[in-house]
């Protein structure tokens, strides 16, 4: 790639991707920010396209970083090694991302922060530090990035928009690493013919055989490296004449062989500095030289390999390409990787660095150790410490090892299974559970053994053949410890929830009688036992024994620690559900959702925002559901979170959108029907049912509300839907299977006796009657339902009430109750219902325009988000911390917010966001 040889610096081809290296850094000199992963084979030039950044970034400021393979393993190493010039500005950071990042990189004890939390913090870090000017991240071999690293600069990377930031990273190829999926790439290819050429020629002095240059240009394919190495290989004489047979080795091996022939010639002393420092990954000289002079080696011995170009000793101790230290390390006898490892422990600071020498030790034994995997157990605890999860998975599997005792080695592959689950590691996790499984265990290790393969059946399957296992687990742990039962009751609850109806109807009642003896035999009032008691009896005793156990649960379940709510909040809002109480359950949707962001627990945080999502539908706030929905993806992308989008689903089914809702029924039922995920199976049908009901499409309406009413298994899609099947049978013709539908409906709603419940049972009645009676219970729905709040359900009474009195013949009346509806439908943003709506004034004589809305300079969700906080009150720097964006980026969407709404300050935010809202509805 380079036309000059070692050290040179003027680069052959690639005027594609300097071109695009340039305008990253003129974009991050105007303000903008970006991120690009720079693809390629080993050799390809990935480094030379780094360095070309590097001297090119006039007026910025530049900082390198590299992964190294044996450095995998610790916690936040990489992310360290780029953070470290700039922690001096860790006092400017919020007060939770200063010390996440703190307890991440050791600089101070507390709880393990969330790796999300610790990636904001970065994130505004490198935010902090281009203030000054703007700032270019190089990360070379991003594939040897340790885990934790990779998925904050993976999170960072999403998050950049407008902090003069640019972040590079280089990763070889093939490396699918997820963390840094559908970022924008650069790929490195090898170089054209002409180029080649000139980089052969340029790496060989004197008079070289035609035949020799074209046999050279073909085995290097472009590969600069190649270009650069392969002839070193050649004697004089062979580049004269041309002798020399090829011998098939593939071109990485030759590269390798070529590095090895430059290699040979070291005196012995050089090849043993050299394989220390292959093994000391922090290229750090004084521990390299330490270490080397425990075999007698001073630092002159560096000297041939620098002179060879091999080596680079300054600040650090640098290879001149990855592949040389590759060679040096897997070509060294593991007698002497181990000795070298062992003095490397021995000049390793204990006290600032006992991880790091842990692992030395544990590459330097020889079999099990007691005392070594005992250092690398502790150095798991400091792991998991600092947010660490894969690192501590991987030294307590290493520790499982080099563990010589039977018990104590089926314990720590417990232990390691755990925290390897937690990792995400799932294969590994079966792997280390068959390794405990292979020693005796006692009951209770049994018990824990069978609840890991439940919970992976759970992520695995989305439910499908997990609620068996937990349910397994969970009896077997009833002996042992009674919160981790009522946990696996809980996760088995969910498990078979998700699954009906593509799961065992039998083993799902199971769980519910198990659960409810658990209670009858230990039971507390403690708000998640209460939980359970109430979601078991309800489908061992029904509704009415239920509820009043809900009643007892709600108010405590409102007040779950913050702790809890990061674990089990997903249930707690099902009492609430049950009693038809929406004032509760929004109450504890949004306390939720703020924990959970407060914590920064981006992985769980998009189911949280998904339920907040959902219930701002309910009460037809279209725009902040949207909001939610766009924050809710944001985090699911950064975090790979595979949730089903169940807030999409009934916002775009509310709407009558129905191509796109259409197209995202059909996607969300083939993806559930193929890892046996019936809930998001049902939630689909269920917005379908609302979708064909708004378009009148009522044959398409009752045969998907049929599907989702099937079963009781699941109360609450059931209970949601039937009033969908009540409307669409009714309107068919199908009268008993409404009144079938009807019957099942007051069973759900008579025993909460909420507004909500009563008003949606009274509007159902009513169109199974007629005259007095059915507009008695018009009425009645509206009155219920308005103190409810729940303005698209009221406008439907409203419409439905219309449409009876139409039919009546009593237009004058009919039109009062059909513009209500009609205002209500078009205010929210249900185009079907409106349309509908309509269709029925224009039949009772009364000519209606339809109503748009006008999107040019629309806000988009984001946008609209960060204008309500503003509005608000909130600061920039609080609104970067809760929608995990840096502040300039905040400053930057407020910058646009203000052109749109064509305002110059926040003072006149909450009247311009009434305006638009206004203006969305008129005429």
């Amino acid at each position: 790639m380079r036309s000059t040889t070692d050290g040179g610096n003027l680069l052959v081809g690639r005027r594609a991707e300097t071109g695009r290296l340039d305008r990253l850094l003129a974009d991050a000199r105007s303000g903008t920010s970006t991120a690009v992963v720079v693809r390629g084979d080993a050799g390809v030039g990935k480094t030379a396209l780094l360095d070309y950044v590097l001297g090119h970034a006039a007026g910025c400021r530049v900082v390198r970083s590299s992964g190294v393979e044996s450095e995998m393993e610790l916690p936040f190493a990489g992310l360290h090694q780029l953070c470290a010039p700039f922690l001096d500005h860790l006092e400017h950071l919020p007060g939770p991302q200063r010390e996440a990042l703190a307890t991440a990189f050791g600089l101070r004890p507390g709880a393990p922060p969330d790796r999300f939390l610790v990636g904001l913090a970065v994130l505004n870090l490198l935010a902090e530090v281009a203030e000054a000017q703007p700032l270019i991240c190089l990360v070379d071999d991003g594939q040897w990035l340790d885990r934790a690293s990779a998925q904050v600069l993976g999170f960072v990377a999403r998050r950049l928009a407008a902090e003069s930031v640019v972040i590079v990273f280089a990763l070889r190829e093939p490396a699918g690493l997820p963390d840094f999926s559908g970022l924008p790439e650069l790929s490195v290819t090898p170089l054209d013919e002409p180029d080649a050429r000139t980089v052969l020629v340029s790496a060989i002095t004197g008079r070289m055989d035609e035949s020799v240059r074209e046999r050279i240009l073909a085995e290097a394919d472009g590969n600069p490296l190649a270009l650069l190495e392969l002839p070193r290989g050649w004697t004089p004489a062979a580049f004269a004449g041309g002798f020399g047979l090829p011998d098939g080795v593939s071109l990485s091996a030759r590269i390798e062989e070529s590095f090895r022939r430059r290699l040979g010639p070291l005196p012995d002393d050089s090849r043993r500095l050299l394989l220390v420092a292959a093994a000391e990954p922090t290229g750090d000289p004084a521990l390299v030289f330490a270490a080397a002079a425990r075999f007698g080696i001073s630092a002159e011995a560096a000297k041939p390999a620098t002179t060879s170009g091999l080596l680079e000793v300054g600040a650090q101790v640098r290879f001149r390409h990855p592949l040389v230290r590759s060679v040096v390390y897997k070509d060294a006898p593991i007698g002497d990787r181990r000795l070298v490892h062992r003095a490397l422990a021995e000049v390793t600071d204990p006290a600032t660095d006992p991880d790091r020498r842990a692992w030395h030790l544990a590459a330097a034994a020889v079999g099990p150790d007691e005392e070594v995997a005992l250092e690398l157990e502790r150095s798991a605890g400091r792991a998991q410490a600092r947010g660490g999860i894969a690192a501590a998975a991987a030294f307590l599997q290493r520790a499982v090892e080099l563990t010589p005792d039977s018990a104590t080695r089926a314990e720590r592959a417990l232990a390691a299974a755990q925290a390897t689950f937690l990792a995400g590691a799932f294969d590994m996790v079966q792997r280390l559970l068959a390794t405990a499984e292979a020693h005796p265990l006692d009951g209770f290790q049994r018990a824990r053994a069978a609840l890991l393969r439940g919970q992976v059946a759970v992520v695995l399957g989305y439910g499908n053949d997990a609620p068996p296992l937990l349910l397994e687990a969970a009896r077997q742990l009833e002996s042992f410890d009674l919160e981790l039962a009522r946990g696996a009751y809980l996760t088995a609850y969910g498990a078979g929830i998700s699954a009906a109806h593509l799961g065992d109807a039998g083993v799902f009642l199971e769980i519910c009688r198990s659960a409810e003896n658990l209670h009858a035999a230990h039971g507390t009032q403690a708000p998640l036992d209460l939980l359970l008691e109430g979601l078991a009896r309800m489908h061992t005793d029904g509704r009415a024994v239920a509820i009043p156990i809900f009643q007892r649960a709600v108010s405590a379940l409102a007040q779950l620690p913050a702790g809890d709510v990061v674990r089990w909040g997903w249930t707690t809002p099902m009492a609430s559900n049950v009693m038809w109480d929406s004032d509760a359950s929004t109450a504890i949707f949004e306390r939720q959702a703020r924990i959970v962001r407060e914590a920064g627990a981006l992985a769980e945080l998009p189911l949280f925002l998904s339920a907040v999502a959902i219930d701002k539908v309910w009460i037809g706030d279209v725009a902040g559901a949207e909001v939610l929905i766009a924050e809710s993806d944001s985090v699911a992308a950064v975090t790979g979170s595979q949730l089903p989008p169940f807030a999409a689903l009934r916002l775009r089914c509310l709407q009558g959108r129905e191509a796109e809702a259409s197209a995202l029924i059909e996607a969300t039922v083939t993806m559930a029907e193929g890892v046996g995920a019936g809930l998001a199976v049902r939630v689909a049908q269920w917005a379908a049912a609302v979708l064909y009901n708004g378009l009148a499409r009522y044959e398409e309406a009752a045969s998907a509300a049929r599907q989702v009413t099937a079963t009781d298994i699941d109360p609450y899609q059931s209970m949601w839907c039937l009033p969908e099947l009540v409307e669409s049978a009714a309107r068919i013709g199908e009268t008993d299977l409404a009144r079938t539908a009807l019957e099942r409906l007051a069973e759900m709603t008579l025993p909460a006796g909420t507004d909500f419940a009563l008003g949606i049972l009274a509007r159902s009645r009513a169109l199974l009657s007629d005259g007095a009676t059915a507009e008695g219970l018009y009425r009645e729905a509206i009155e219920r339902l308005s103190r409810a709040q729940l303005r698209p359900e009221l406008a439907r009474a409203h419409l439905l009430y219309g449409e009876l009195l139409r039919r009546e013949g009593r237009r004058v009346d009919a039109r009062e109750q059909l513009r209500t509806a009609n205002d209500l439908f078009v205010a929210i943003g249900m185009e079907a219902f409106a349309e509908r709506a309509r269709r029925e004034l224009l039949a009772t004589g009364e000519t209606v325009r339809k109503r748009s809305v006008e999107t040019q300079d629309q806000l988009t969700p984001q946008e609209l988000q960060i204008a309500r906080l503003a509005a608000d009150g909130h600061t920039n720097p609080e609104i970067g911390a809760q929608l995990f964006l840096s502040r300039r980026t905040v400053e930057w969407h407020l910058r646009k917010v203000f052109d749109k709404l064509e305002i110059a300050s926040r003072r006149e935010l909450p009247a311009a966001l009434g305006r638009a809202a206004r203006d969305q509805t008129q005429v």
